[in-house]
């Protein structure tokens, strides 16, 4: 099944989900130390493996970080080749002050917004599709 990649289609259906939970950015220098369980997203780069996951397991692990974000998924079944998706939600949502960290994975695009901002990137987000 491919995703949508016309724009104006995508905007109207995104129906964003809120996850219950805080979620932070980890790193760490060997992943194996973490139940792959416990990660929701592993990204290898060259200063260390980066790690989301839930902040009570981070506690747990004694695993640092900086950032506590609210998890967000856009519902639509968007293509990894739409264009300008990505663009439209974040231009939306630095207009009004609010940063995001995205993840594409194949089916949905997942953001990761300041705990604070919770709601109003959930308004904002809702706003689009009007």
């Amino acid at each position: 099944m491919t995703g949508e990649t016309d724009l104006n289609k995508l905007l109207k259906t995104l129906k964003p989900r809120l996850h219950t939970g805080d979620y932070v950015f980890c790193v760490v220098q060997d992943p194996a130390g973490v139940d792959p369980e416990d990660i929701l997203l592993l990204f290898k780069e060259e200063e260390g493996s980066t790690i989301i996951l839930r902040k009570e397991r981070a506690d747990q692990l004694q695993l640092e970080y900086s950032f506590v974000a609210s998890w967000i998924t856009l519902t639509v079944h968007s293509s990894l080749e739409a264009v300008g998706l990505t663009a439209a939600f974040a231009t939306a949502l630095a207009k009004e002050g609010v940063s995001c960290n995205v993840v594409a994975a194949y089916y949905h695009d997942h953001l990761f917004v300041d705990k604070k901002d919770t709601e109003r990137a959930m308004a904002i987000l809702g706003r689009l599709g009007e």
